[in-house]
């Protein structure tokens, strides 16, 4: 939920994160994952973007995995086989504080290999940051502040003056989804209105993937296709889509 919420917010305010991560306002476009031969799967968490002249690889982890070095080292490899000569800005973002050793590395070493890589840890970022950019506003709350209640208060009263109904309800949505790592719900919906938020499809998407999962859950107890599209809305083909997915899935 988290990771797709942040590449959400990385795919359509890609000038937002240029400006912040590059310190330059760079028109970027999407690199999709196919191009440098990754795994969907592997892919789930990263975000490549690129201008004519760079490419900027953002990786968004919420717990700190071992892997991640090698995965920079990976992607780095890929990507001058893909864009051979271009140079590559890679940025691992950590979003909920962490004292693991691991949010501080930032480089791989094998054998006579070394690989550098740069990371971000949003509660060290000032939170005042995150306000001066649409796209980055849905971060104010897990930035360094001495209230992420207050910073989230003022990221939403912002987002409340965009005029434009679909990007004001994606980052309403991303700001209330993203907040859920610092807040209790209470206080998170005392402070997002969720009128606006219920209308983006970031909001509809996951609340599509509590659905399905629900759905499986009650495929897996035993029901009928016909009783679990009654309980949970699914038309009669999603269920049996779901069902099959279930099924191709080999037992452990």
């Amino acid at each position: 939920m988290y990771d797709d919420t942040c590449k959400f917010l990385a795919e359509h305010f890609s000038a937002d994160f240029a400006s912040w991560l590059l310190g330059e306002t760079v028109t970027l476009t999407e690199i999709q994952p196919s191009e440098l031969s990754l795994d969907p799967i592997r892919a789930d968490a990263m975000i490549l973007i690129q201008s004519e002249d760079s490419i900027l690889h953002i990786e968004f982890q919420t717990i700190p995995k071992e892997n991640i070095p090698f995965r920079m080292l990976d992607y780095r490899v890929r990507g001058n086989r893909r864009y051979k000569g271009k140079p590559m800005r890679q940025v691992v973002i950590y979003l909920k504080p962490t004292t693991s050793d691991l949010a501080y590395q930032t480089s791989y070493d094998l054998e006579r290999t070394h690989h550098e890589f740069d990371v971000v840890r949003l509660w060290e970022q000032p939170a005042a940051l995150f306000l001066q950019y649409p796209g980055l506003l849905p971060f104010a709350a897990l930035g360094q502040s001495e209230s992420p209640a207050e910073m989230l208060r003022q990221a939403t009263q912002i987002v409340e003056q965009i005029e434009e109904p679909t990007t004001q309800a994606n980052l309403m949505a991303a700001s209330a989804i993203l907040a859920g790592l610092r807040l209790e719900e209470d206080v998170i919906y005392r402070l997002v209105r969720r009128d606006i938020m219920q209308e983006s499809v970031i909001y509809r998407s996951i609340q599509d993937e509590k659905t399905r999962a629900i759905a499986l859950n009650f495929l897996r107890e035993g029901l009928s296709v016909e009783a679990v599209a009654r309980g949970t809305g699914l038309s009669i083909e999603e269920v049996q889509q779901l069902q099959h997915q279930m099924n191709a899935v080999p037992q452990s």
